[in-house]
């Protein structure tokens, strides 16, 4: 499996957008604390949230090529079938199968989410927020809309509550804010 480094190098190859970068980064943060609460591969989890969107820019008008064009990107590369399913699967492309299929699905668009949470906080920072807050705007449907609300409540499927994975999700951002800007 290629290192987190040879990771974090195609993604500042093919993402150019600071906040998609710091998306990814985000994604893959939530993802190894779930795996450690699970007992799963961090390594593996990691790396399927770090490069789980390397095609959006080319893909952000064709959904149904989003996924698709990641794997076809690493096809050279030693990524593992289990996150390479797991990519198709957070993009709807494949059935969600693994514990590593649900986690993606769902720590993606809670990334948005609990950003726009943030700066629509007085306190504009992760160390400020919390999940009730995040809980609240979550019930809002025009708030942060494009944040996937079906999705996110797809914790279920791990056997989380939702106020518990926002907690995860948070207490995982808080881990790398330096990066985030938050």
């Amino acid at each position: 499996m290629i290192s987190r480094e040879e990771g974090f190098a195609l993604v500042t190859k093919h993402l150019s957008k600071k906040n998609l970068i710091k998306h990814v980064l985000a994604v893959e943060a939530i993802m190894r604390v779930l795996a450690e609460r699970f007992g799963e591969d961090v390594e593996s989890w990691g790396l399927a949230g770090l490069i789980h969107d390397l095609d959006y820019e080319e893909t952000e008008s064709s959904p149904d090529r989003h996924g698709h064009v990641t794997i076809d990107l690493v096809s050279s590369q030693d990524i593992p079938a289990d996150v390479r399913h797991a990519i198709l699967a957070h993009a709807d492309q494949v059935e969600r199968i693994s514990l590593m299929d649900k986690a993606i699905y769902c720590s993606d668009p809670v990334t948005g989410l609990i950003v726009a949470s943030v700066l629509m906080h007085p306190s504009k920072s992760l160390a400020g927020m919390d999940a009730d807050f995040v809980g609240k705007r979550f019930k809002e449907k025009r708030f942060a809309a494009g944040a996937n609300r079906d999705a996110i409540a797809g914790c279920s499927e791990l056997g989380l509550e939702l106020h518990e994975f926002l907690e995860i999700s948070l207490d995982a951002m808080r881990k790398i804010s330096k990066d985030l800007g938050l």
